[in-house]
């Protein structure tokens, strides 16, 4: 194993912001891992970089995960169970899955990052998080010098979050995971509820869609809607929809008539922070190279030269703004390193 010194970390976010790492470690096979090695060091576990701003040069070891491969586990009466490697890219797997007549996660097309970081934000969209179709994962336990299990239950998934996120693990480099098993029913239904998407369909004359026009129109809509890291740097939607009780929804609701509002099934109330963020009059608005997106208010972005400060004191910016129009605070999406 060779570690290597002093790695440009720019290449590995999608924020394109620069740092280094003091040691770096490609991982493209679980059994690196236990290498006595990596016990001792202070570590940074690193997918896609898509969900992370990186606020300066690391002085630990960063492993990035690129361990491969994709395959049916097995099946039965009620579902296909795939396996992924913790390295596969989300998007180019999902549709894979769909290729191979596994339907389930077409609603998660176009999604930024890697397999193995998926359940731990429990990514999620147009109206599907990846936790509905997870079955379990394996991951290698730095403190235990082992491979650990954990099935749907034992990952406590809730709203961009899981027990990776709860308990630290994501932060202080305790867990690595190695690959994920996903259930895909059957019983196949299209989710078509969120407004866009029914839209998209229609406007493409398609009544009774098939799980790849349902992935097409999801395609088609993120494109509009969101950059593409390539071109303009950013990790997508960097702040968290807030939560609210019902009664604070409709209070808000009384003073801004145009609040989007989801109810959950605990009664509490989805907001927009995507409205909240363009009411408070950041679409499009910038602070110097870092700004809000002019199509999507959600969506911070890196117009050139940015670095980790400027992209926290637009974030403070934003969350100030909103918080003094909706007495709100909004949460950000990102792991901050």
């Amino acid at each position: 194993m060779t570690l290597q010194q002093n790695v440009d970390l720019s290449p590995f976010n999608t924020l394109a912001l620069p740092g280094q790492a003091a040691r770096y470690l490609k991982i493209t096979d679980p059994a690196q891992l236990a290498d006595p090695e990596l016990k001792s060091e202070k570590r940074f576990i690193l997918g896609g970089g898509s969900n992370l701003v990186l606020t300066g040069d690391f002085a630990g070891l960063l492993l990035h995960m690129a361990i491969p491969g994709k395959r049916l586990l097995r099946e039965d009466a009620e579902a296909f169970y795939i396996e992924a490697g913790a390295g596969e890219n989300w998007h180019d797997f999902v549709q894979w899955t769909l290729a191979q007549g596994w339907p389930g996660l077409e609603n998660l097309s176009l999604i930024p990052g890697t397999v193995g970081a998926a359940p731990i934000q429990n990514i999620g969209a147009y109206g599907l998080e990846v936790g509905e179709c997870f079955d379990s994962l394996t991951a290698w336990d730095f403190e235990q010098q082992d491979f650990v299990s954990f099935d749907r239950a034992s990952c406590r998934f809730a709203y961009r979050d899981s027990l990776f996120k709860q308990q630290g693990w994501h932060l202080d480099g305790r867990m690595a995971i190695t690959s994920v098993v996903f259930r895909l029913a059957k019983a196949w239904q299209p989710n078509i509820r969120y407004a866009d998407l029914a839209q998209e369909l229609a406007a493409q004359e398609i009544n009774r869609p098939t799980p790849q026009d349902v992935a097409t129109a999801i395609i088609a809509v993120r494109q509009r809607k969101l950059p593409d890291p390539a071109q303009i740097p950013n990790t997508g939607s960097f702040f968290h929809n807030p939560v609210v009780c019902a009664e604070e929804a409709g209070r808000l609701a009384v003073d801004h008539p145009g609040l989007p509002r989801y109810p959950q099934p605990d009664g509490r109330v989805k907001l927009a922070a995507g409205w909240l963020i363009e009411q408070a009059g950041w679409k499009g608005k910038n602070l110097g190279p870092v700004g809000m997106y002019e199509k999507q208010a959600l969506v911070l972005v890196n117009h050139g030269g940015a670095t980790g400060a400027d992209v926290k004191r637009t974030m403070a910016a934003v969350q100030a703004d909103v918080r003094a129009r909706f007495a709100l605070d909004l949460q950000a999406e990102p792991v901050f390193l």
